[in-house]
């Protein structure tokens, strides 16, 4: 459908001149639209300089010169997206009108870092000799040991109980408690909600016990991050992206349960209007009084309790959860539902591997780099409409559909909700990828048209707040005929896949998966030999290996994990990477790479081509010229050894470097931010951009220090 603006030069010629440009063969007309696309380029330009006036709509560029407007000084340019510097420079005002306060720091630091924060004034939480006529209630004399709640918070951002002083210096992190310090938490493990996903059933007991994460891996919940208002009000514990604590989940239900007994007013801070966790038995979701919080090491099932309410209804507590571990258990007694699903939040350190968060500039680069409108369009969703050519229950029907169409197609599979698929797409079922195809399977939801009764539009895609689980192996295939100078894509983008990602011999041209996880260490990408023309990109990926046959044209490896500590984790022909943690083995025919880890030793074969750049290498390493590479000598391979906070894939902090790792890691990146993975992040230049400004906003006699609450 064309345009209406698109001649609007036209429509302004008077109707003599357009019947002429007709009998001529339109001429006039195609000389107006020339026109027309530079009079667009202009008004596009106009609106652009109009919107970089402002903070608020301003492109990321211009946000250090309006920041020097302010006298906003060490704005440096945020690069990847990954956070932005436009709330400092809209809140410095504020900043100035509350100078000092713990308050300004909080959000200073939140502004900063792009993480959330909490301030904490050390004085407040000195154990002191109270006076007569300043008596402080909170904080000041011995712990109760009756309070559990307030005990788990010990030594953490949100404790209550009082400390004894502390001389060491707290800018540095070893000193806390002290007159003049004041500590400032980030929290740099995000959450990620999870809505309506499939709970995976346990090994032990088989006939009550899930988890809630897909694979079956414990794996703690974490609370959903919460927006604050205001620069005068101090995150709670509720406000931050922490792990979710058993003692303050169960002392609310259990109020909850008393007050609805009693028939008076429910106090809701976890279980309000968006509850940190949501259980669905065979689709109803469940009160939060019917869920018990326990320890659910080990496995078992708790018994059942009834209350009756002041309005004369009865109650029964019919599942308990265990958030530290993400287990879930029928309560003795309540039968085996035919679905359990579960809405939850999980944390990791930033967006990478199949995810629920924001992916519409992945789309969007497919999208470009296939240069052609999307021409034919499947959803997956549970209970389609009966008859829908468009819409199917499962993914091998979808595919089905798409090896029906003819070469030549562009098309996508989306995948619509975050359930999980028990089945492999091989042997009949493969993907076939004709002469001139390009495919995207996508975990995105497809807008229902406007109008009831009209088919949905192809292309439109939502890339957001999904994460299917496909349990199981899928198989591609390019079917184009060997000579094809044009054989066709596939896409991968944003599944958790518990299988093998396959492409056979054949003829496919490209080959990109993004956003994605393919668990490890079972989970890798292989490529068979017979695709000589075949280009594998794998983009903010984790996997356990990437195998491609020599044949192949090569490999690029960006911003992403791969995990096969026992065995070969990245093969393949021309290889670059980029911003990766690689912990198994790499072999390759030609190596190229930057701002890496490579844990286990690299074998290249052809040295003189390649560079390997400002990167971390094994010992033993046989590689290309190096430039700015760590170790520089065996001697210093132990002392410059990568420390992870986990290396365990299921961890919140899985491949998150430590607090200990050697600083020629941490910034021996070429932007002098962090090795592997998460140098997309930058991470390093966060911090340092916040201890570069807490001078301006500390009042005189105060010490800041930085702490990391994940």
């Amino acid at each position: 459908m064309s345009d209406p603006g698109a001649e609007r030069l036209y429509a302004l010629l008077p109707a003599v001149y357009r019947l002429r440009d007709a009998d001529e063969g339109y001429p006039l007309r195609a000389l107006l639209a020339v026109m027309e696309r530079e009079l667009a380029a202009v008004e596009a330009d106009i609106e652009g300089l109009y919107e970089n006036w402002f903070i608020e709509t301003c492109e990321e560029w211009v946000v250090p010169y309006l920041g020097d407007l302010l006298g906003v000084r060490g704005l440096r340019p945020a690069a990847g997206g990954a956070f932005t510097r436009r709330a400092r420079v809209a809140n410095t005002i504020g900043y100035r009108r509350r100078k000092g306060t713990a308050a300004v720091l909080e959000q200073l630091a939140r502004d900063v870092t792009g993480w959330p924060a909490h301030a904490v004034e050390y004085f407040q939480r000195l154990a002191v000799t109270q006076h007569l006529a300043h008596v402080r209630l909170e904080g000041t004399g011995t712990a109760s040991l009756r309070s559990a709640a307030a005990l788990e918070l010990v030594n953490g951002p949100f404790e209550g109980v009082a400390h004894t002083g502390e001389v060491r210096h707290v800018d540095n992190g070893r000193g806390r408690y002290n007159l003049p310090n004041l500590g400032l938490f980030l929290w740099r493990l995000q959450s990620y909600p999870v809505t309506l996903a499939d709970a995976r059933a346990a090994t032990a007991p088989a006939d009550a016990g899930f988890t809630f994460h897909p694979l079956g891996l414990d794996a703690p919940l974490f609370n959903l991050t919460r927006t604050e208002g205001a620069i005068t009000h101090l995150a709670r514990e509720e406000d931050v992206p922490a792990p979710l604590r058993r003692r303050a989940l169960y002392d609310e239900l259990q109020a909850r349960r008393a007050a609805l007994v009693a028939g008076s007013e429910v106090e809701e801070t976890w279980f309000g209007e968006r509850p940190v966790l949501q259980v669905f038995l065979d689709g109803e979701l469940l009160e939060p009084e019917e869920v018990v919080v326990c320890n659910l090491d080990p496995w078992r099932r708790p018994s059942s309790d009834t209350l009756l309410l002041a309005d004369g209804r009865t109650i029964s507590t019919r599942v308990a959860v265990d958030p530290p571990r993400g287990r879930l258990a029928l309560l003795d007694g309540e039968p085996l539902p035919a679905t359990v699903r579960v809405g939850y939040a999980y944390g990791f350190s930033g967006d990478l591997g199949g995810g629920p968060y924001d992916r519409r500039d992945s789309v969007a680069a497919w999208a470009a780099q296939v240069g052609r409108p999307v021409t034919w369009q499947a959803g997956v969703m549970e209970d389609p409409p009966a008859g829908s050519t468009e819409l199917f229950p499962g993914l091998a029907e979808a595919v089905a559909a798409w090896n029906d169409q003819p070469a030549g197609t562009v098309g996508v599979i989306a995948v619509t909700d975050s359930r999980s698929y028990a089945e492999s797409l091989t042997g009949a079922d493969r993907i076939r990828i004709p002469e001139g195809s390009h495919l995207l399977l996508v975990a995105a939801d497809w807008p229902e048209p406007e109008e009831p009764g009209d088919p949905r539009t192809p292309g439109r895609l939502l890339p957001q707040d999904l994460r299917p689980h496909l349990d199981g192996n899928v198989t591609v295939r390019g079917t184009a005929p060997a000579d094809s100078a044009n054989p066709g894509s596939f896409a991968l983008d944003g599944v958790l896949l518990e299988g093998v990602l396959t492409v056979q011999a054949g003829n496919l041209g490209a080959l990109r998966v993004a956003h994605c996880t393919l668990a490890p260490p079972a989970g890798r990408l292989t490529v068979e030999a017979g695709n000589a023309r075949l280009e594998v990109t794998v983009v903010r990926t984790i996997a356990g290996r990437v195998d491609v046959a020599d044949d192949a044209r090569g490999v690029r490896v960006e911003d992403s994990i791969l995990d096969a500590p026992a065995a070969v984790a990245l093969r393949g022909p021309a290889v670059e990477v980029e911003g990766a943690t690689v912990f198994g083995r790499t072999v390759a025919r030609t190596l190229t790479a930057g701002n890496s880890i490579f844990a286990r030793r690299v074998s290249v074969d052809r040295r003189q081509q390649g560079c390997v750049r400002f990167s971390w290498l094994a010992p033993g390493s046989v590689v290309p010229r190096r430039y700015e590479c760590h170790p520089t000598t065996s001697a210093l391979a132990d002392q410059e050894e990568p420390q992870f906070t986990a290396r365990r894939y299921g961890h919140p902090a899985y491949a998150q470097l430590s607090l200990a790792c050697p600083e020629v890691i941490v910034a021996g990146a070429d932007d002098e931010g962090e090795m592997g993975a998460f140098h997309f992040l930058q991470q390093t230049q966060r911090v340092a951009d916040l201890r570069a400004s807490l001078g301006e906003h500390l009042r005189v006699g105060l010490e800041a220090g930085v702490f990391f609450a994940t």
